[in-house]
């Protein structure tokens, strides 16, 4: 092993070259990493600089400052570095002191943060930029005069505590402002590990705060959390070899090899956890700095109502039994005795969210360490207070931080501790595992005057993804889980099988609304035998809801909220007594019927556009316009090859998002077909007389507003006689668009969907979402030889979930092996 001053001696001996070979080895060497490498690197630097400095000047010191100054040299940091000098000294052998320094640094590529300047513009630098006076909070001497290196930080650290009623509010806003702009560390897939909030930039800020001396930060777990975050940025800048903070998605399996973990998981993981306790701490100390410049800015005021120097008394309201409110935070009372009130936990919390007030940071610290663990099943009153803090709404987030800084959560649940701070990867999803669930109970808290049991919602909310922790399948986990944790938390067995089965059928509606036929009486008739009762679906109902709008914005839409309104209204029916009705036995529409009649006198395609809205607005929309829901598009035409992809292709150049499309034969008499004028069929393929296609789609503009109708036809009609080329069109669109690199989609997949249909045969398809996606299935349905009778296309992100109802030549489902021949087909054309 090599030890430092093996390094050291070896950089003393070759000069600037010695430097680099002792840098180099020093950050190869295997023995060494964290927090003694990142020491060694300094020291080793503080030696190599304090050599190019020399005997210097009278007067001049050279000094260490930021990142550097705190001895944390990260294998591309940089060196920030200050010439202080006393204005005595010559200028021109300052300014040629600077040149021995900085241009040897230059020369090794290292990036350099320099300057020189005298005690007085340094001060004065600091006074007008906030951040070279944080910067100076941390200087550290290196070389030449210590006792002007000495009064520079003296007199530093003296303006900073004196300014501190004026500065702090600056430095609070400048770390809003980051977050803003860099969002949260602990949730992002790709976060910057210095910028985003709960970051090494927040780490250091709340140093800064502690040395004004007005407020310091919790220090339990603060240090390890800063020194993982400066860990993972060591590796990442030895597996990249640059000078980034950004943990990219390419290089985090690298990373976490370089420091010996599992996977880029639990990489992720750790970072979330170092940044939670980065980002609780610094609520915790800007609360107190709140509240330390409110007092100091009242005192004047408050001494001359008072007359004299007594101090105004504390106020203390009562909120529940052993918690009371105290100068804007909820504390225990003095009374409270935690060590024999096992629900006081809960109660102080409930109270806090319901109250819209923070927990104290000290009345948390001693609920942990000192109450008694609940017994099992739970107390009535602890049920009650767990689901009165999930229906506080947006207040239970902060109050739930707090528990789960301090471990009351899992101890509470300790199933918790498995989704805790654990990723998602996928871009659909805001948060965390953890935090999804927490802010999904938010949602439900919303939704609770749509259910009779509002405390069932909240806790199905809660508990919806817990199973997102084991292996297999999150819903079938998250159903044992779910059994487990109601009937400890004391549900009755009813109550246990109803939030059981809300867990395991919480996709149940959002992916059977969007993928499946709801004109299919066997899709009604399978959600209705899950959900088993009209109460249960009502729950589910506001679940799928609140699930959805907890995720992120790609998840829910006023589109895909009419499905599932659409869908548990006929579950409803069915649950109610009524037997749905199966639409081949439905008559058709007097308009299908005129479109069809016009489609097959022209004998071309016959198109009806229309507004689609949302007719019933949602709870406390008031009077507000019911929300476009995008436009329905009729296509009639008459029957022949190919008319799937045609239209779908036709629809891709335009630039229309396909929500879902109906396909159905209509039979009319013989006298419509009559004189019909004749298009040549596409690809040789015929047509039958008196029978008319007709396409039901539901279609978004991507862009803009949408085509003519008659620009619409008019290609349409070129498709399906051949002349137009759409492969190429769509082939020639997306070439005129510049590649951006990014991480490469897996392989798109085709699969027979187990749970079929009596209609037809359901083919699924899972494949990343790009322009003319529908055009290349319908053309490879086509090529197999099998009818269409229905898409359902959904999107989440830049994937494509899509499900084709099928039929053969008879009308009816294909034979097991034959639909698996023709998923097969398509899946090779889509990857071809």
């Amino acid at each position: 092993m090599t030890s430092v001053n093996d390094v050291r001696a070896e950089s003393e001996d070759s000069g600037p070259s010695g430097y680099a070979a002792a840098r180099l080895r020093l950050l190869q060497g295997e023995a060494r990493s964290g927090p003694p490498r990142r020491a060694a690197l300094a020291e080793l630097t503080d030696d190599w600089l304090a050599g190019l400095f020399g005997s210097g000047a009278a007067g001049v010191s050279l000094v260490a400052v930021g990142g550097y100054g705190r001895g944390e040299l990260s294998p591309r940091s940089d060196l920030d570095l200050l010439l202080l000098h006393d204005g005595s000294a010559d200028h021109g052998e300052v300014a040629a002191l600077a040149d021995r320094i900085w241009y040897p640094v230059w020369d090794l590529g290292l990036a350099l943060d320099h300057s020189v300047r005298t005690p007085a513009e340094a001060r004065k630098t600091a006074g007008d930029d906030l951040k070279v006076q944080l910067g100076l909070l941390d200087a550290r001497h290196l070389a030449g005069d210590l006792g002007l290196t000495a009064g520079l930080r003296t007199a530093v650290l003296a303006d900073w505590r004196n300014q501190a009623l004026r500065r702090l509010p600056e430095l609070r806003e400048l770390c809003e402002e980051r977050a803003e702009r860099q969002g949260e560390l602990q949730f992002l897939l790709e976060p910057d590990l210095k910028e985003a909030r709960g970051g090494l930039r927040d780490a250091t800020a709340l140093r800064a705060v502690a040395a004004s001396w007005l407020a310091d930060a919790p220090r339990e777990g603060l240090a390890d959390a800063r020194r993982r975050l400066l860990d993972v940025r060591d590796a990442l800048h030895l597996a990249t070899g640059r000078a980034t903070d950004r943990l990219a998605l390419q290089e985090q399996d690298q990373v976490a090899a370089e420091l010996g973990l599992l996977d880029a998981d639990t990489l992720l993981r750790q970072v979330y956890e170092a940044a939670r306790t980065v980002s609780y701490a610094s609520d915790v100390t800007w609360r107190e700095v709140g509240r330390v410049l409110k007092s100091r800015s009242a005192k004047p005021r408050l001494r001359s109502l008072l007359g004299g120097g007594k101090a105004a008394p504390v106020e203390r309201s009562p909120l529940a039994e052993g918690v009371v409110e105290m100068e804007g935070e909820v504390v225990l009372a003095r009374a409270a005795k935690p060590e024999r009130d096992p629900v006081l936990p809960l109660r102080a919390a409930a109270a806090a969210a319901q109250a819209g007030l923070p927990l104290s940071l000290h009345a948390v610290r001693r609920m942990a360490a000192a109450a008694r663990p609940l017994p099992a099943p739970w107390p009535a009153e602890a049920r009650e207070q767990l689901v009165t803090l999930l229906g506080a709404g947006r207040p239970t987030i902060e109050v739930w931080e707090a528990l789960e800084a301090e471990g009351l959560i899992t101890r509470l649940i300790p199933d918790w501790e498995r989704v805790r701070c654990r990723p998602q990867r996928n871009a659909v999803h805001t948060w965390t595992v953890d935090r999804h669930l927490v802010e999904t109970a938010v949602r439900a808290s919303e939704l609770t005057r749509r259910v009779h049991r509002p405390d069932l919602l909240l806790v199905a909310a809660l508990l919806h993804d817990i199973g997102k922790g084991w292996p297999g399948d999150h819903s079938v986990a998250g159903e044992i889980i779910a059994r487990d944790v109601a009937a400890r938390i004391g549900f009755d067995r009813a109550d246990v099988a109803v939030l059981a089965s809300l867990v395991r059928h919480h996709l149940l509606l959002i992916e059977t609304a969007t993928r499946r036929d709801l004109e299919d009486p066997a899709t009604v008739r399978s959600v209705a035998d899950a959900v088993g009762s009209t109460g249960t679906l009502e729950l589910l109902h506001a679940l799928t809801e609140a699930d959805a709008l907890a995720t992120g914005p790609a998840a829910w839409s006023s589109w895909r909220g009419s499905l599932v309104t659409d869908l548990v209204k006929r579950v409803s029916a069915v649950l109610a007594g009524d037997e749905p009705v199966d639409p081949d036995a439905a008559e058709p529409t007097a308009e299908q019927e005129r479109l069809a009649v016009e489609a097959l006198r022209t004998g071309g395609p016959v198109l009806a556009l229309r507004a689609q809205t949302d007719a019933v607005p949602t709870e406390g929309d008031g009077a507000e316009e019911p929300e476009p829901l995008g436009v329905e598009l009729v296509i009639a035409v008459p029957e022949q090859d190919g008319v799937l992809p045609a239209v779908a292709g036709v629809l891709a150049m335009h630039r229309l998002t396909v929500r879902t499309a109906e396909l159905r034969a209509l039979t009319l008499p013989e006298e419509f077909s009559q004189g019909a004028e004749r298009l040549p069929p596409k690809g040789g393929g015929g047509r039958r007389e008196g029978i008319a296609l007709l396409l039901d789609w539901r279609v978004a503009a991507e862009y803009g507003s949408l085509p003519q109708a008659a620009r619409l036809r008019a290609d349409l009609v070129r498709a399906l006689d051949g002349s137009l080329d759409i492969a190429a069109r769509l082939a020639e669109r997306d070439a005129a668009y510049p590649r951006r690199r990014g991480v490469v989609a897996p392989p798109a997949r085709v699969t027979v969907a187990s749970e079929g249909s009596r209609r037809a045969t359901v083919i699924e398809v899972r494949a990343h979402d790009a322009p003319g996606l529908l055009h290349r299935i319908g053309r490879a349905l086509e090529a197999s030889g099998v009818r269409v009778r229905s898409a359902h296309v959904s999107t989440l992100g830049a994937n494509a979930v899509d499900a084709f109802y099928v039929a053969g030549g008879d009308g009816g489902p294909l034979p097991s092996q034959e639909a698996v021949s023709v998923a097969r087909g398509v899946e090779e054309a889509l990857r071809g």
